[in-house]
Parts: structure tokens; C-alpha cells; sequence
């Protein structure tokens, strides 16, 4: 059974977890492979699966060194069967770059529970977030994260306010740097960073459509839960789990003004949207339930492939 082999944290569930993305990986790029086949291309690939791969890892991480879950494996199993329902969001390298800094990120602000290390974790934090935006402009709706954490973790200090400005400040210092030293527009580059779209109708496909729509109405099921959890949380753990729900308003917020919508902007709500889902997976009393939730799940990839 699913549900008691994820139930308790064990080294084989990377194993596991590893070998389910690699399939993502080479089930979603299998024409590609069978049409542009290089070692060049073939690098690359790889390249970008270590960058998933150390995502999951990043995400393992903070989530259970911050006791966002409890001691288990679901949120690593939903995080990469997010990845498999939505194999859209390993197609676009930008964005996958761009996910892996959010994630170093929002690290960085859930450990702000500790009160330790403030400065320099916000420095940290806005400085990935800026690095986010030049792989993804709109991952910069992720620098509300840091003045929500300012706020919910009740930080007063009017210098931790500035800090996040000098942190977007290097990576502007550096980028300009980089523009002037290879002679490129600058102004050609910031003209066309501010594109939107209300358009979904890119998104009007049976794949896309079917996968969205369980994660987004799982999540919002799944969310009603976790809101009602938050009160039973310890004082100071709750600043952490108000922070995943705005990571995921703002996660949706990119999905409606993405300038160009293919699937792969969801990957910014796959990490909120498995911490949520996790922690409902753990109130559910009754086993023959959370076992058909995670089957779902784990079946919904494989129909998707066939039509």
C-alpha cells in the first residue's frame, strides 16, 4: 500500500522518487530525443534533471527541518507526482532554474522561526529571488514573500526592511555589469520584461486541463484543512504555514498573468500545493481514503499519456 510505504521517512523513498521523475523526464522529452538527439542536447537534459532532482531535495529539506509535515515521505511522493500529472513544468529550463531559486529562497524565509541569523537570511532570500527573475521576470511577485515574513514573524527592525533592497540591488549591480561588458541593450531586455497575458486559451488541452484541475481542486479541498490546522500549530510554527499559503496565491497569480501559458508556469504552486496536500493526507483517519487519494494520483500521469 502507498499510503504505509510514504508513511514514515526512509532513504529508498529518494530512490524512488528519483527514478519517477527520471521517467517524467524521459517519457516528456522521448520525441525530442527521437528527432534532435545529440550529446550536446542530451547534457543539457541531464543538467536540467539534477536541477529538478535538487529541487526535490531543497524541498525535502526546509519542509522537514521546519515541521511544515510530519515525519514521512508524502510531500516528496506529491511534490514529484505533481511533476508527473503536469509534465509541462520540466519543459521549460527558464522556469525550472527559476523554481530552484524560489525554493532556495523560501528556504531561506521559512527558517526566519528561528530569529537567528535574520540579516543574512534576508539578504540570502531576496538575492535568490532576484536571481528567480532573470531566468522568470514574474518569479518576482515572490519578494511579497519577504515582507510577509517580515510581518508574520513580527520583525520590527527597520534595517531588516532595507536589507532585501540591497539584496536586489547586487543582482541588478551584477546583471548591468554583465549587460555593459558584452555590449547588449539594456533597454531592449527591461521593454520586454513586464509582458502579460489573460489568455488561457493556450492551456486548451485534454492533458493540461484533466492535470490542473485535479491539482487545483485537490489543493483547494486540501486547503480548507490546513487553514483549520494552523490554530492547532505551535505559536511559533504558525508564521511558517501562513507563508505556504501566500507561496501558493502568489504561485496561482504568475498562472494568470503568464505571458505565454504552456503548463509549465504550474510549477510554481507544485511545492506549496504538496506541502497542503501532505498535511491533510495526515488528518485523514480513514486508511481506505488516503489510499485512494494517492492512487489517483499516481494513476492520473499514466491515463494523461494515453490520450
Amino acid at each position: 500500500m502507498i499510503s504505509n510505504f510514504f508513511s514514515k521517512s526512509k532513504p529508498i523513498h529518494y530512490i524512488v522518487v528519483s527514478v519517477i521523475l527520471l521517467l517524467v523526464f524521459v517519457l516528456g522529452r522521448f520525441k525530442m530525443f527521437s528527432t534532435e538527439f545529440n550529446m550536446i542536447n542530451f547534457a543539457e537534459q541531464i543538467g536540467l534533471f539534477i536541477i529538478a532532482l535538487s529541487s526535490v531535495f531543497i524541498f525535502d529539506f526546509f519542509v522537514t527541518r521546519n515541521s511544515l509535515t510530519k515525519k514521512n515521505s508524502y510531500n516528496i511522493l506529491l511534490f514529484v507526482l505533481y511533476f508527473a500529472i503536469l509534465p509541462q513544468t520540466t519543459l521549460n529550463a527558464n522556469l525550472l532554474f527559476a523554481n530552484f531559486f524560489i525554493l532556495l529562497a523560501l528556504r531561506r524565509l521559512i527558517s526566519l522561526r528561528s530569529q537567528k541569523e535574520i540579516k543574512k537570511k534576508l539578504f540570502d532570500a531576496s538575492f535568490w529571488i532576484a536571481i528567480a527573475t532573470l531566468f522568470y521576470f514574474w518569479s518576482a511577485l515572490f519578494f511579497i514573500l519577504i515582507f510577509a515574513a517580515l510581518l508574520v514573524y513580527v520583525m520590527t527592525d527597520v534595517k531588516n526592511y532595507l536589507i532585501p533592497i540591497v539584496g536586489i540591488a547586487s543582482v541588478a549591480v551584477i546583471t548591468i555589469s554583465y549587460f555593459i561588458f558584452l555590449d547588449k541593450d539594456i533597454v531592449d531586455y527591461v521593454g520586454g520584461l513586464f509582458d502579460y497575458s489573460m489568455d488561457f486559451s493556450p492551456l486548451n488541452s485534454k492533458r493540461i486541463i484533466i492535470g490542473s484541475t485535479l491539482l487545483l481542486s485537490f489543493g483547494l479541498w486540501s486547503l480548507v484543512y490546513y487553514i483549520k490546522n494552523i490554530k492547532s500549530q505551535m505559536k511559533s510554527y504558525r508564521p511558517s504555514f501562513k507563508l505556504v499559503v501566500l507561496s501558493a496565491i502568489i504561485g496561482l497569480a504568475i498562472i494568470a498573468i503568464a505571458p505565454s501559458k504552456n503548463g509549465s508556469e504550474f510549477i510554481f504552486i507544485l511545492a506549496p500545493l504538496s506541502i497542503i496536500m501532505t498535511n491533510y493526507l495526515e488528518v485523514i483517519s480513514e486508511k481506505w481514503f488516503k489510499e485512494t487519494l494517492l492512487w489517483i494520483l499516481v494513476l492520473t500521469p499514466i491515463v494523461l499519456l494515453m490520450l
